[in-house]
């Protein structure tokens, strides 16, 4: 288990390790992952264990079915988590890559080179997983990392942890270079924000409170990775087979992730032909509606959704469906009320799929295709830390690209400037 102190320390021996860190190589990097992932399997009925007690505390804290399935840990994720990283390691090294080079006229060779950020600091919610995925990422780019996780998986974040810093010990790596905040209080956090001497990157992965709380206080600069109020909109072009399938993965799948669909928008023209299908689908799943007027006029028994409701992120086995005129509506509404994270549209009129991509503001907009495939290993990418929503830097999977920065190696032969 590491030895916790207190976490400006911590924060110091993260960011002295880090040094050494961006120095080492893809070998070292990679072999350090592998014994993670192995570490990982070894220790699975350690972390299991541990894990259920996160899982008995978040039902007796009353937390939703959808929040409880983010939260658990069985041997077939922790499988997935080991399998993640070896795709971490498979990846090509981001460092060092030239991304650029010239002759500068006086002669000098200039060369753009790709470095780690230094340290990064991950605020998240309660998905242990993201513990090894914003490790393996880390690592694998040559930067500490910082973890401060939700007080719902904290019997899982340490167990992960300590099985990480196990597997670090008979790696060439410092320990140091992962360092777990075990403090729940939201003071310690701000106090760690104000440090931007120690922390190059602070990303917080969760809902917009944690977004906005994180951008409300901090001094370091946000990657923010908030929350999906996703969409689908089935336009009045759409195969309504391919539609109510598409709806049903997206929002019952996995209810409780940040891709899954909170609105369902309908064209008018074909909303009384399947809302009624679509209705019976979702009821199916347990999935409770809510409805704007015009669509409570067609099918009758769900609930009034309110101006509130089209904001929400609900992460549960609920959806507010709306039905709209015409497809620069749903634009407008996604617009308004969506995180700029991920949309689709179901169309087969190619115009529409063009216009609906063009003009809609989010990371990722799918064209007769589900939101649940905005992840960094579905992308190709091995892991991700989290899906950005904003524009700056990155925008969509935080994978190892959006975790290196770059500077500038002149190489001269007594150039002066005249």
């Amino acid at each position: 288990m590491q030895t916790q102190t207190n976490s400006i320390e911590q924060l110091k021996l993260a960011k002295e390790a880090s040094r050494k860190l961006a120095s080492s190589s893809n070998e070292d990097r990679n072999k350090a992952l592998e014994l993670i992932s192995e570490e990982l399997l070894k220790s699975k009925d350690f972390i299991i264990a541990e894990n259920k007690k996160d899982i008995e505390s978040g039902k007796k804290n009353g937390l939703s079915s959808a929040l409880l399935d983010r939260l658990l840990l069985d041997e077939k994720r922790l499988s997935g988590m080991a399998g993640s990283i070896k795709k971490v390691i498979a990846q090509k090294d981001p460092i060092g890559k030239i991304l650029d080079s010239w002759k500068h006229p006086a002669g000098m060779n200039i060369e753009k080179v790709a470095v780690p950020l230094g340290v990064i600091c991950v605020i998240y919610e309660a998905r242990p997983n993201v513990t090894t995925d914003a490790v393996s990422l880390a690592l694998k780019s040559g930067n500490a990392i910082i973890l401060r996780g939700s007080q719902h998986a904290t019997y899982s974040n340490q167990a992960i942890v300590d099985v990480i810093n196990k597997a670090l010990l008979k790696s060439s790596l410092s320990p140091d270079i992962v360092q777990f905040i075990a403090s729940k209080d939201r003071e310690e956090t701000i106090k760690i924000l104000q440090e931007e001497n120690l922390i190059d990157l602070v990303i917080p992965r969760g809902g917009e409170d944690l977004k906005n709380f994180v951008n409300k206080h901090s001094k370091i600069p946000v990657i923010g990775a908030g929350g999906g109020t996703c969409h689908l909109f089935i336009d009045e072009s759409s195969d309504e087979k391919k539609a109510i399938d598409i709806a049903i993965n997206a929002k019952t799948q996995r209810p409780g992730v940040c891709n899954a669909i909170e609105t369902v928008l309908v064209h008018k023209n074909i909303a009384v032909s399947i809302l009624p299908k679509l209705e019976t689908s979702l009821k199916e799943k347990n999935v409770e509606i809510l409805g704007c007027d015009k669509t409570k006029n067609i099918i009758k028994d769900v609930k009034n959704a309110t101006e509130e409701d089209w904001y929400k992120e609900y992460l549960d086995l609920k959806v507010a469906i709306k039905t709209v005129d015409s497809i620069e509506e749903a634009i407008s509404h996604i617009n308004k009320y969506g995180t700029k994270h991920s949309e689709s549209i179901i169309t087969q009129d190619k115009n529409n799929a063009k216009k609906f991509q063009n003009e809609i503001d989010a990371a990722c907009v799918y064209v007769n295709a589900s939101t649940r495939f905005t992840d960094g290993e579905e992308f190709g990418f091995g892991a991700e830390v989290g899906i950005s929503t904003q524009k700056l830097h990155a925008r969509g999977p935080i994978a190892l690209e959006q975790l290196v920065t770059y500077k500038y190696l002149i190489s001269g032969d007594g150039q002066t400037r005249a």
